[in-house]
Order: structure tokens, then C-alpha cells, then sequence
């Protein structure tokens, strides 16, 4: 039987058997015992299904993983340490020294970092595009040598709707796959896949923990994009793997499991980026709340936007579900139960007002953080994208005086008297 996402949120992943945990265990464990050696030599060589070392996997992780991977609509699924550990892991999945993808330029700035500086000293090189731009510009980015594109759903802190389908489409006639980052939607008001899109990451530590307790990240695999169309274009996945005996992870594992088993057993167990059991174990108790959560915190971010979109001390308001964004019919689309909690917004008096209108609040409180249950702000190109250039902030679609204001789900009336006291005493 196929579940509905609001029973998947709280029943997917784990289903325990007679005399079992009802509830997902802890197993906070680095190592596992088996009875004898060549019991363990068939798991190093990827020939039978178990645990060696939990800085590769883990139960308490796969269960939560799988979990995900059912809310996503996926084949497979990994847990990380982090957001960034996640978009990290998936894009160096298929790509190495010498390698280029095509970038959406309205992303997260620690994304932007990630992809712009470090990956490009290890020799993978990014060319970012407007989300907006049209389908010539969109095609010209590609090169003989891409080797996938990215995207988030909802850009962090833009709030700009990505047009899965379009860049799906440009993607797979470049015979690469479409990365998105859904963190913001999350499955509940969006699944990627369902678009077009072939691997899907999140920041867990965002709506999914739901309460600021845990930092983890998330990649799951559609298991539709066929790798072995393209042998050389994506050979990790499609040639002999030395360090594993040649195993070919397309041929052992079809396309529903190479890309996770591959970054699971290669990436995971160099890199370490594993997540810890404890916050998996708090990941899924957010997990579980998620499908009541998503619309309250949409409908509070409705009403605050609204009310920013008729204050007179207001320049500008982002919100795709107020009906003058130009994201409204694409929100609408891709999107139709809603978007996020996430409004961004700019004041007539500018930075000076903006710093002035953060200080004055009481009840959101001003921290690096975003989309969990209580109410924060933040001041985008102060902190989270202070790295970047002007040309990049612009391309990023960041102005100085943009306010990112995550709203909550407390009470919406108190939210906006909040708001209504700190825009008085500018």
C-alpha cells in the first residue's frame, strides 16, 4: 500500500518487527560485531548488506534516510552531516578535477562558497545563470565537459521559484542530471522528482528538524536517470571502481541504487561527512510533525506578507504567494499547497532602518538560522552572504537592505505586533 505523505512522515523508514522498538532506535555505536572475518570481508566488498563503521553508515541514519527517501518519491538516500556535506557529496558524486556544472546564481551563500571557491581549487569549475534567464542563455552555459546543473526550489534568501521542468529539459539534453536543493519546499509542498529532477539535497537541520536541535543534511536518488547512457561522461559510476575490487556500481546495483551506493561506500567512507545517530534520531521526531507544520508556517508567512505589503515604511516584500510576485504562477505550479515561511523584504529607510527594525524586535530574534518553528530574521548580506561581491550579491539576488524574516509558527497575531513595534520605532 502506498501511504500519503502525512502517514509517510510519521510511519516511512522504519517498521520495527515483533518485540522491536515501536519507536526508531539510537544506535549510537561506532563499530558492529560479526562472528567471523569473512562474514566481514563480504560487507568490505560489497557483496552483502550490513554495518562495519558508522562513519559510513549507520541503522539510526538509514532509517531516517529512508524516510526521506519515501517522502521524496526516491530509490535510495544517504544522510550527512550537514546541508553543505549534502550538496558536496552530490555534485562530487559524478564530477571531478576538470569538470564543469551549470549553476542557478540565486543560492544559498555558503552554497555559493562551496562551489565558487572550494570546489574550483579542486579543479571543478561553475558557471552560474539567473534562474530567470532564457533558454539560449540557459543552453549556452553548457560545455562538452558539464557534467550536471543545480538549483534550489526556493532560493535562500531570494525566495526565487525555480522552473524545474525548463531546467530539467536543458539538462537532460546536455545528457546530464538536474541537482536540486528543496530544502526550503520541502516534499510536503514540493517533490522535485515529480518535475524532472534527478537527485534532490536538504539542509535537515532547516523544516525537517523543525526546532533548531540538530545540523544534518539529506541526498536522495530518483534512480531515473540512466548513467549508462553516457559511460564516459560519468565513469566513477560506469567503470570498474579499484578501490572496491572493479566493482561497477551500475551494473551491481542498477540505476535505483549506483549513485547512492557509490557515495555511500567511496565518498562517505573517505570523507566522514556522516550524521550523527542522535541527531537522526531528533531529525525524524521533526520528521514527524513535518506535514502539520509546512502549512502553518506557510499561512503565518501569507499573513505577515501581507501585512509588510501594505505598511507604508515597506519598499518591497518577496513572497511568491502574494499575487503580484512574478513568482506567483510558478509558485502556483510547482507548489499549489504553498511555499515556505520564508519572507524577505526591504525598508524605505534602508540598511540603517533595516539594522533599527531587527534591534526593535521581541519575540523574533536575530540568529544564523532559518525555517524552524520560532520565529528569526536575519540580514542576508551582512552575514550569510557577506563573502560575496557586489556583482555577486546582485547575481545572487541579494540587496544590502533585504531583511530575511523565517516566520514561525506561534501565533501570526503575535508575529505581526511584533513586527508592527519594531517598524514604529524607526
Amino acid at each position: 500500500m502506498e501511504y500519503k505523505k502525512d502517514t509517510k512522515c510519521v510511519q516511512a523508514g522504519y517498521t520495527p518487527k515483533n518485540g522491536e522498538p515501536r519507536v526508531i532506535p539510537i544506535v549510537h555505536s561506532t563499530t558492529f560485531k560479526y562472528d567471523s572475518s569473512g562474514k566481514m570481508s563480504k560487507l568490505f566488498d560489497l557483496e552483502s548488506e550490513g554495518y562495519l563503521y558508522s562513519r559510513i553508515q549507520n541503522p539510526t541514519c538509514d532509517y531516517v534516510a529512508a524516510k526521506i527517501c519515501a517522502l521524496e518519491g526516491g530509490t535510495a538516500a544517504m544522510l550527512t552531516g550537514s546541508g553543505q556535506a549534502a550538496n558536496f557529496i552530490a555534485v562530487f558524486n559524478i564530477c571531478g578535477s576538470g569538470d564543469h556544472v551549470v549553476c542557478s546564481s540565486e543560492i544559498y551563500g555558503g552554497t555559493y562558497n562551496l562551489f565558487a571557491v572550494t570546489m574550483k581549487r579542486m579543479g571543478i569549475e561553475f558557471t552560474f545563470v539567473s534562474p530567470d534567464c532564457d533558454d539560449d542563455t540557459l543552453k549556452a552555459a553548457f560545455r562538452p565537459n558539464t557534467k550536471a546543473v543545480f538549483g534550489e526550489t526556493i532560493s535562500n534568501p531570494s525566495l526565487t521559484i525555480l522552473d524545474i521542468e525548463r531546467f530539467a529539459k536543458a539538462a537532460h539534453e546536455h545528457g546530464v542530471p538536474l541537482i536540486v536543493d528543496n530544502t526550503f519546499a520541502t516534499p510536503i509542498n514540493c517533490r522535485p522528482f515529480e518535475w524532472g529532477a534527478d537527485i534532490v539535497t536538504h539542509s535537515t537541520s532547516k523544516y525537517m528538524d523543525g526546532h533548531a536541535t540538530s545540523i544534518g543534511g539529506a541526498i536522495v536518488d530518483s534512480g531515473k536517470f540512466d548513467w549508462t547512457e553516457y559511460p564516459d561522461k560519468f565513469p566513477g559510476l560506469t567503470m570498474p571502481d579499484e578501490s572496491y575490487h572493479g566493482v561497477i556500481y551500475t551494473e551491481k546495483f542498477g540505476l535505483e541504487g549506483a549513485y547512492i551506493t557509490k557515495a555511500t561506500a567511496q565518498l562517505m567512507r573517505d570523507l566522514g561527512a556522516i550524521q550523527s545517530p542522535m541527531s537522526a534520531f531528533l531529525t525524524n521526531i521533526g520528521l514527524e510533525s513535518l506535514h502539520v507544520r509546512m502549512p502553518k508556517h506557510c499561512e503565518n508567512a501569507r499573513l505577515v506578507a501581507e501585512f509588510l505589503n501594505n505598511h507604508e515604511k515597506v519598499s518591497k516584500v518577496n513572497y511568491s504567494g502574494l499575487p503580484g510576485s512574478k513568482y506567483y504562477n510558478l509558485a502556483k505550479k510547482y507548489m499549489p499547497e504553498g511555499t515556505c515561511g520564508v519572507v524577505t523584504f526591504s525598508l524605505k529607510g534602508g540598511i540603517e532602518a533595516a539594522e533599527k527594525f531587527m534591534a526593535g524586535l521581541r519575540l523574533a530574534a536575530i540568529v544564523t538560522h532559518v525555517a524552524d518553528a520560532r520565529t528569526s530574521v536575519l540580514h542576508p548580506a551582512a552575514t550569510t552572504h557577506r563573502q560575496l561581491s557586489e556583482a555577486e550579491l546582485i547575481a545572487a539576488g541579494v540587496t544590502k537592505d533585504m531583511i530575511r524574516l523565517s516566520v514561525g509558527i506561534e501565533d501570526a497575531e503575535d508575529i505581526i505586533s511584533d513586527i508592527a513595534e519594531a517598524l514604529e520605532r524607526i
